[in-house]
């Protein structure tokens, strides 16, 4: 965040918030490129044979317990949590298309600037 506050010459001192200036650089916040990437990665994964690496190692099963305390998320859980949220399917994997279509995140616009006094105040600061 400091580097495209930086970029658009504005400071925490002139109280925009970060989803506006992320919206106005074209950039998209960083939780949402993680979930890109970690659901790109689980469709290669499932497109390669039954026998391959790395659909063998999602089939492993730890014997034992896991701790009591709170769970470490695991990837697993993450990719599920993050399939719930796109509406993807297993059924979705194999054609790429349709795929990439539903994981694929849209470009932030400037929401959170709600009344059209904030929208001109932000605009006179900011000279991106």
């Amino acid at each position: 965040m400091k580097m495209l506050r930086w970029m658009c010459g504005v400071t925490r001192l002139d109280k925009i918030r970060n989803d506006y200036v992320r919206g106005s650089v074209g950039v998209r916040d960083i939780a949402d490129k993680m979930q890109e990437s970690r659901l790109r990665w689980y469709g290669h994964i499932k497109r390669k044979p039954p026998d391959y690496v790395g659909n063998l190692a999602q089939l492993v099963d730890l014997p034992g317990r896991r701790p009591r305390s709170r769970l470490k998320t695991r990837w697993k859980d993450a990719v599920l949590n993050d399939k719930r949220e796109c509406n993807v399917a297993d059924e979705d994997i194999e054609d790429r298309a349709k795929w990439r279509s539903k994981v694929r995140k849209a470009d932030p616009t400037s929401r959170g600037i709600n009344s059209w006094e904030e929208r001109e105040r932000v605009s006179s600061i900011m000279r991106c």
